[in-house]
């Protein structure tokens, strides 16, 4: 009996080891990916360095080096300023569709006297990397690259190609360099599905993993500009049709309008699964709101919600109000911005029409930008079950969760070309204290090498090949 309960121990320690070895991320393969995530981060990519070139061309240098043929690895630039970077992984089986891996090589700006370190110099510090784009996204871009070496190194075969695909514009809307691969050079990106490493989330609080948000869809993006003019006068003199009256009269109708609420097989899924991480009267909303003949006290009260809102209806709100020349006159002009969230499905010509209506006969509305609309990826078990598996094994106890990402992503336009995609963002998001976009962003060390294991071990799972696991 002891014999046996010792061989049963032992078991169940060769276990723990194995699924250790398994999620950590080996000696070499930490220093490969800290050191891309380096190289990233001391080449500024804002909009306005316009190095994103610069920054394709060096991850380009890394896989050619690596052993990659150079007819493989493909830097192809929307302009001078916007850079991108196309590589593939040859599969065996011709007749298996690619995968498509995407992430951004491009930050927001940032400002070494805002910053407690510098931006752009990666600094270790205290169990955290800082610097611009270490989470958003450049720790993506060091994964995905860090992966693609790896795994030609190990001379591993996968079944379907794998293809990797760096945006240089993601946070500057206007010129969309994804959208301009998938249309000009669609031989070089078209894939079965994608994986979008800048969209879901493992998210945690204090250090402890609360869920993971695989992204199946986004708001669509909008911009309307809303505008009132008059011939002024003297400020002593007021008379009705002053512009910024009659922009505000716009806003508050606007504010006041309530979008209707619209779920769909991902949302309805969001729902169910975010009740069991709530309780109380909460948690019963969830899942009241979740069914088909949902309880309309029960959404009125999620609407409450910001984070629940937005998940569950189109959203328009004024981003910027500009009006007037000067204390002492009567305004001749006034103009505002509305920026709109348009859900899946939802049609954005009637939101336009629905602002039109709202802001009356005496105010003139434009788009700003056009808005591009994009179909929910289905939750396909092919492909989120390998994924639930893989944060199962990681994060034990961790709810998966589909999400309607209600910010937006190069996603948009992969699911706009008819590519399913999800986001699977393995890196921490602290809930409590998320900085991409601000001061002194940051990335946990160890969060930064699970998150660069986690990418490897679901390429291998998804792609299939030798040495699978």
């Amino acid at each position: 009996m002891r014999f046996r309960v010792l061989l049963i121990s032992a078991a169940f320690a060769c276990l723990g080891r194995c699924l250790v070895a398994q999620t950590a991320l080996p000696g070499p393969e930490r220093a490969l990916a800290r050191n891309i995530l380096q190289q990233l981060v001391e080449i500024v990519t804002t909009d306005s360095a316009g190095n994103t070139p610069a920054a394709a061309q060096a991850m380009a240098a890394r896989l050619i080096d690596a052993g990659f043929p150079p007819d493989d690895v493909r830097q192809l630039n929307l302009n001078p300023r916007v850079g991108t970077l196309v590589a593939r992984l040859r599969g065996v089986n011709p007749h298996l569709r690619p995968i498509l891996l995407i992430a951004h090589l491009d930050v927001v700006s940032a400002r070494r006297e805002d910053w407690s370190v510098d931006p752009w110099t990666l600094v270790e510090r205290d169990g955290w990397f800082y610097g611009r784009g270490v989470h958003d996204d450049k720790g993506g871009v060091a994964m995905l690259i860090a992966t693609l070496i790896r795994l030609r190194r190990e001379a591993w075969h996968p079944e379907r190609d794998i293809i990797i695909a760096l945006s240089g514009d993601e946070e500057e809307t206007a010129a969309r360099s994804l959208a301009w691969l998938l249309t000009d050079h669609r031989e070089l990106v078209d894939a079965e599905f994608a994986l979008n490493f800048d969209a879901g989330a493992l998210v945690q609080r204090a250090g402890r993993s609360l869920k993971f948000f695989i992204q199946t869809s986004e708001k669509t993006y909008a911009d309307f500009g809303l505008e009132a003019t008059d011939s002024g006068g003297h400020s002593s003199l007021p008379r009705p049709g002053n512009p910024i009256n009659v922009v505000a009269g716009a806003l508050v109708r606007l504010a006041n309008y309530p979008f209707p609420v619209r779920l769909d097989e991902s949302s309805r899924l969001f729902l169910q699964r975010s009740a069991r991480l709530e309780s109380g009267q909460l948690a019963a909303d969830l899942r009241a709101a979740s069914v088909p003949s949902r309880d309309t006290a029960a959404l009125t009260r999620l609407l409450a919600y910001p984070s629940y809102a937005a998940r569950l209806r189109t959203t328009c709100v004024a981003t910027r109000v500009e009006g007037g020349h000067a204390n002492n006159a009567l305004p001749q002009h006034a103009h505002a911005v509305v920026n709109c969230r348009i859900l899946p499905g939802d049609s954005a010509s009637e939101v336009e029409a629905t602002l039109r209506r709202l802001a009356g006969d005496s105010v003139t509305l434009a788009v700003i930008e056009p808005p591009v609309s994009a179909p929910p990826s289905p939750y396909s078990a092919a492909v989120t079950a390998p994924i639930e598996r893989l944060v199962a094994e990681f994060w034990p106890g961790v709810p998966v969760i589909p999400d309607m990402d209600p910010a937006a992503s190069d996603g948009l336009f992969a699911r706009a070309a008819g590519i399913p995609t999800y986001g699977v963002q393995p890196q921490a998001t602290d809930i409590d204290d998320p900085r991409d976009h601000g001061k002194d962003e940051r990335t946990g060390v160890e969060s930064f090498y699970d998150a660069t294991q986690f990418c490897y071990r679901l390429v291998k799972l998804l792609a299939g090949g030798n040495q699978a696991r």
